[in-house]
């Protein structure tokens, strides 16, 4: 432990310019959010000692960034959404999507009550589910994910809950292109099309985000 362990980190500079354009006036919300990360989110094991110096720059604002990737009043579920991120980010960034957080572990499911409850948020529903147990229980315009697993692996289980019809905008690194090359069978498969890479925030971030979007039916 360092005696900075369970500190929120100073919001300030370019990261500050950053989080006041995305998030704009419910900022102050957002920075609750990440003393929730950095205090009880660390507490309870959902995100590690070494992330809460860097919980804006490489967690928080490297998810909200993508809320311009999603149209107005969608629906949005994030699959294995653990400490929110990128759901409860989308959630703040963009009130007007409604979020439904996929997950399927109790005591993630618990915190993430406890938070959408302290920060207010009527946006967003927590759903205790596996995701291929929860197709049929949610109606998505768009399915995204973080650091759940490969390209591969993570289009069997996001573009059902998408019903025929939307995209999956998944939150990827440096291999982007090679997980599109080894999932362009199951992409086939699940009746996905059109996989395109995009790099978004290069104005805004020091390190721009990295997402992968696949359309299923007219999306």
């Amino acid at each position: 432990m360092t005696p900075d362990d369970g500190v929120p980190p100073v919001l300030e500079g370019a990261e500050l310019a950053a989080a006041q354009q995305i998030f704009g006036e419910r900022l102050g919300l957002a920075q609750q959010y990440v003393e929730h990360l950095a205090t009880s989110g660390l507490e309870r094991g959902l995100i590690g000692p070494r992330e809460v110096p860097r919980l804006w720059s490489r967690h928080v604002l490297n998810c909200a960034v993508i809320e311009s990737e999603f149209a107005g009043n969608a629906t949005v579920a994030d699959v294995g959404s653990g400490a929110g991120l990128p759901g409860l980010c989308l959630a703040l960034a963009r009130p007007d999507l409604t979020l439904v957080l996929i997950e399927p572990l109790e005591r993630r499911v618990v915190w993430l009550e406890e938070v959408v409850a302290d920060l207010g948020l009527d946006n967003v529903r927590v759903l205790r589910s596996r995701a291929e147990q929860a197709v049929g229980h949610v109606n998505a315009d768009y399915v995204t994910a973080r650091a759940v697993s490969a390209l591969s692996k993570l289009v069997p289980i996001t573009l059902p809950l998408l019903g025929g019809s939307g995209s999956l905008v998944a939150i990827k690194g440096r291999s982007a292109a090679e997980e599109v090359e080894n999932a362009v069978k199951a992409i086939k498969k699940y009746r996905g099309h059109s996989p395109e890479i995009k790099v978004i925030g290069e104005a805004l971030l020091e390190e721009p985000t990295t997402v992968v979007r696949i359309a299923v039916g007219a999306a």
